[in-house]
């Protein structure tokens, strides 16, 4: 028993790694702040729709663009995607070997298929721009801009390819919630049902419309986020390149612009613009300028005066260089960053400056001064205070409205 060694209490050397529950606690801090983060953001993109507004902007826009284009190019249908192109069948046929893409138009050479193709273009355009069932639509868009764009790919000017890229990205989007006759419709069918109690669904038919639903949602705010991020890419690319080179570095480059044949659709026009130089150079500066600091301007009140200045820019590039297609496909592009409370003021605003300027008058009903108007269709009352207060219920009635409306 002498020999047997007697424990010792642990020794103090081992005292400079006690700190390892506060590294512990460190990571598990960053832990739980990763997972916030990755919880709010799936939250942001699964809790709600966001820019449906936005989405029906970009909507009707690019229908009415690709309609409007449809009916200026109509005289000219056949010498650009009709079986009379200079860029034959058989040149396009040659090209989507070598790059993979396909064209409803090439699967028939006759004329009469063309014509109902093209009358087929104009329709799915109308009605994609009226929301007309546009889950669908969306789609039959897409295959029309894609096919006409890929049969004459070399015949257009260039303006329709952000409009390709766009009726892509709006198949993702929710794009038929508002501002559509899909919202009129679902609208309506919620006025008729009423008060009545939702019909009783299993629990799995319950979970498989909420995963849809979820599943929706991701899907449109991931194709508005493409939508946002393709027009950053476009600003930005197109400002660092004309950073590179060296007219533009001059603030000469909108002189030579001015001065091409190919893009003065009124000459006298053109060279009038042309006579001040000093405004040209500062227009140069000032949309190089934009461009490039636009990715970094979204984010605050600065975004508005700088979108303000883009919309006059393209309104300058649609008259005075002839590219309205490319100048109405940017405006409409530009839309998907002003949020939904921007839209929902418009017609607030809209009604405020018609009553002040006296261009809407007041609804029936209402008291335009201090007399109270009886409604029509009941001559035979017998006096005027059995009229007063029929009026003022269907005031009180038609203010109610107008306030569940705004």
């Amino acid at each position: 028993m002498g020999s047997e060694q007697i424990p010792q209490p642990p020794s103090t050397a081992a005292t400079p790694h006690r700190p390892a529950p506060q590294e512990t606690s460190v990571a598990d801090a960053a832990h739980r702040w990763l997972l916030d983060r990755i919880g709010a953001l799936w939250g942001l993109l699964a809790d709600r729709p966001g820019s449906l507004y936005a989405a029906s902007v970009l909507r009707v826009g690019y229908g009415l663009l690709y309609l409007v284009f449809l009916l200026r190019e109509f005289p000219h249908r056949d010498e650009i995607w009709g079986p009379g192109s200079p860029w034959t069948p058989a040149l396009a046929q040659q090209l989507f070997d070598q790059t993979g893409w396909n064209s409803i138009l090439l699967l028939s050479d006759s004329r009469a298929y063309f014509e109902l193709c093209y009358v087929m273009a104009l329709v799915t355009s109308a009605l994609f721009m009226l929301g007309w069932r546009t889950r669908a639509v969306s789609v039959l868009f897409a295959v029309v801009v894609t096919s006409f764009h890929a049969r004459s790919i070399f015949m257009t000017d260039g303006g329709d390819n952000l409009i390709l890229l766009m009726a892509l990205y709006l198949v993702l989007t929710a794009c038929g919630r508002r501002w559509s006759l899909d919202a009129r419709r679902n609208r309506l069918k919620a006025a008729r049902a009423g008060d009545a109690p939702e019909p009783v669904r299993s629990l799995f038919a319950q979970q498989l419309r909420d995963a849809r639903a979820t599943l929706t949602t991701v899907v449109h705010n991931c194709g508005i986020l493409v939508i946002a991020a393709q027009v950053c890419f476009l600003y930005g690319s197109a400002g660092l390149y004309k950073i590179q080179g060296p007219t533009w570095g001059a603030g000469t480059a909108l002189h030579y612009a001015l001065n091409l044949e190919l893009f003065q659709p009124w000459p006298a026009l053109s060279h009038l613009v042309d006579e001040y130089p000093m405004a040209i150079a500062v227009a140069s500066y000032v949309t190089v300028l934009l461009q490039v600091a636009f990715p970094f301007v979204l984010f605050g009140r600065l975004k508005y005066p700088v979108l303000t200045v883009l919309l006059g820019m393209h309104i300058g590039i649609a008259v005075l260089l002839g590219l309205p297609l490319f100048s109405g496909a940017m405006i409409v592009a530009d839309a998907v960053f002003l949020p939904d409370r921007f839209y929902t003021f418009l017609p607030r605003l809209w009604r405020h400056a018609a009553r002040r300027t006296g261009v809407r008058r007041p609804e029936p009903g209402r008291a335009a001064g201090s007399v109270s108007v009886p409604p029509q269709g009941r001559p035979t009352e017998p006096s005027s205070t059995h009229r007063a207060v029929p009026a003022q219920k269907d005031t009180a009635q038609t203010t109610g409205l107008a306030s569940e409306q705004s």
